[in-house]
């Protein structure tokens, strides 16, 4: 998992619906805006346009070297055992699975039966089986360290992967209990691009399909990577006869939208980071007056683009401020529970998507999003004590000025936060504002996102950080990681890992343990929720608001739109008749 420091900043409408919990059982508001269109209003044939950030590298999602656009292509091409619905729900796919049951909680060792269609095949004519299988567990298990890869939760949780009683059964046999089982296996690759280290390591630019579209062709010089429908497929046909995924940087889709070149694109980098007309791309960083102004003209610029439609989601994804306990006042918790008193995450909410005309909804849960099936609302974990109070018991003293001070030194905080992203602003000065009202000072600390990471994050150099995280259907596997307490490293220092905030406990990482062993989706539910108290109350990050999708979408185009959770239906997606 990486963290999204706004290089998709949240400019979009969010979930609308209070912040009490809702039932486990109940259906959650749709966090997509992706509008039904009946298959047979769409006509057959035609060309379809989609932004990308760049023709990817590799369709392989797990080498190091993948972005988010090798997952958009490489959906169109191979199978998805399991999607998404707009509640993050994991739904089987029939195009692939005839059935996929996992044995009941308490029965050991747990093993999983897949059923696969029978008609599913690679497009050289090998049907899916057991082999696909067992290539990819070994290539991601994490046994084997030639295989140069970003190891996804899961696969070194597995014990053995075999035929079942005929070719088109495969078993897979657990360690231990693994909840989140259903993330596995997609996509799925075939085993010739997996089975080896020099056959996985190597770009993924050509591969059988098992999707409803083939890959043509990928010419990273062209800035085009296209897809055709798969002759092969044996489920409903795409409806478009060819997709085009065009390299269009995002300063350049508005113009591209408006001329007429590009179908599907989406707008919310194109927004949050857009500047004044004339500025050079190599010129310093505008200001943030200039920066905010640039936005709201390009938001108003996207919702009048004529023939598209501009289409809002809540993203799967959040925004977050973190606090780092490895250094300076933050080390007492007492402190970091009165930054997190002092937050107003609905104010905040407010003055980052407000400006951009979309209802704002504060963010309550570390693990689970507003739409998803479980959310629920536990910051009061985090006490009821007024900051001031808190600042008072940890010997910072107000001595009449507006900053508290202690030993002679002021409560003085760096704030880091990416560079150019008008939402970003915003939120870091109503931080700042929220803050300074308890007494503690906050100084903005722009960072360039190329090194927000590596040179900040990954090396404790920040008080306080507002960056993004992306979320998951299966927090107790993807998330963990992020609120992992630190483990003592060679030199006997604690490594973060994920974790920049440095904080957790052993409590803690007992209950996201016991969730991801936990395969009773009710019960995995409470423990999530007793692990996200938790976090509220080791005063580890607040999270502030869902980051949202912004997608323009020509109106002649069924199919497409903000997707949130879910992911494009590509044999769907095509022009209306």
């Amino acid at each position: 998992m990486r963290a999204h420091q706004y290089l998709a900043p949240a400019v979009a409408l969010l979930l609308a619906g209070s912040l009490a919990a809702c039932s486990d059982d109940a259906a959650p508001a749709s966090a997509g805006d992706v509008p039904a269109v009946d298959r047979s209003e769409v006509r057959e044939g035609g060309t379809l346009r989609w932004a990308v950030d760049a023709v990817p590298a590799t369709l392989n999602v797990f080498q190091p070297g993948a972005t988010e656009d090798s997952g958009l292509v490489a959906r169109a091409v191979l199978p998805t055992l399991f999607r998404l619905d707009a509640g993050a729900r994991a739904v089987p796919d029939p195009d692939y699975l005839a059935s996929a049951e996992s044995t009941p909680p308490g029965q050991n060792p747990q093993t999983v039966t897949y059923r696969l269609n029978p008609r599913a095949a690679w497009s050289d004519g090998t049907p899916i089986g057991a082999a696909d299988f067992t290539a990819q567990w070994k290539a991601l298990a994490g046994a084997d360290p030639a295989y140069v890869a970003d190891l996804p939760a899961g696969y070194g949780a597995i014990e053995s992967v075999a035929q079942g009683s005929d070719p088109r059964e495969v078993r897979v046999v657990f360690k231990q209990p693994y909840a989140s089982w259903k993330g596995l296996f997609s996509p799925l690759y075939p085993a010739a691009a997996t089975a080896t280290p020099e056959a996985f390591n190597r770009p993924l630019t050509a591969v059988p399909s098992a999707g409803p579209f083939t890959l043509q062709a990928a010419d990273a010089a062209a800035g085009r990577a296209t897809v055709v429908r798969n002759p092969k497929w044996w489920g409903a046909a795409a409806k478009a006869e060819q997709i085009d995924f065009l390299a269009v940087p995002a300063a350049d889709r508005l113009d591209a939208l408006d001329q007429g070149k590009l179908d599907v694109a989406a707008l919310t980098d194109a927004i949050d980071r857009a500047t004044p007309p004339g500025t050079a791309r190599t010129a310093p960083p505008p200001d943030a007056a200039a920066v905010a102004q640039a936005s709201a003209q390009a938001l108003k610029r996207a919702e009048a683009l004529p023939g598209l439609t501009l289409h809002r989601a809540a993203a799967a994804g959040f925004t977050q401020l973190t606090l780092n306990s490895a250094r300076g006042p933050l080390a007492d918790q007492t402190v970091r529970r009165a930054v997190v008193r002092a937050v107003d995450r609905g104010q905040v909410a407010d003055a980052a998507l407000s400006p951009l005309g979309v209802r704002a909804v504060p963010l309550g849960n570390h693990l689970l999003m507003n739409g998803q099936v479980g959310y629920r609302d536990n910051s009061a974990a985090a006490g009821s004590e007024p900051a001031a109070q808190l600042l008072d018991q940890a010997g910072w003293k107000s001595g009449g000025a507006s900053v508290r001070s202690k030993d002679g030194k002021d409560l003085v905080l760096t704030l880091l936060l990416p560079d150019g992203s008008a939402t970003a602003r915003r939120t870091a000065d109503t931080l700042a504002a929220e803050l300074s009202g308890a007494g503690i000072t906050v100084r903005p600390q722009p960072v360039a996102p190329d090194v927000f990471v590596k040179d900040h994050l990954a090396t404790g150099d920040f008080d306080l950080a507002l960056f993004s995280w992306p979320a998951t259907g299966y927090p107790a596997a993807d998330e963990r990681a992020l609120y992992t307490k630190p483990r003592p490293g060679p030199d006997g220092h604690p490594v973060a890992g994920l974790n920049y905030a440095g904080t957790g406990s052993a409590e803690l990482d007992q209950l996201l343990a016991r969730a991801a062993a936990e395969l009773d989706p009710a019960v995995q539910r409470t423990l999530l929720q007793e692990a996200d108290a938790r976090i509220w109350q080791l005063a580890h990050s607040v999270p502030l608001y869902q980051r949202p999708d912004l997608v323009a979408v020509r109106s002649t185009v069924a199919g497409a739109g903000a997707y949130g959770f879910s992911t494009p239906r590509y044999q769907d997606v095509g022009f209306k008749k």
